[in-house]
């Protein structure tokens, strides 16, 4: 799975940790988040993230 940086802050969204913060399980996909997610770090919305290289 990929990881996904955020634009604003930098935050990486690894599907391998998931996300404690929002309650998001380890193994849990970028395009699987809710569409109401929000950045932990900066708390902007799943459209401010973009692919890690």
């Amino acid at each position: 799975m990929k990881k996904y940086i955020c634009d604003a802050c930098g935050y990486t969204y690894d599907p391998a940790q998931g996300d404690s913060t929002n309650g998001i399980k380890p193994g849990t996909s970028f395009e699987d988040l809710p569409d109401d997610w929000v950045c932990p770090t900066c708390g902007l919305g799943k459209e401010s993230f973009s692919p890690a290289e």
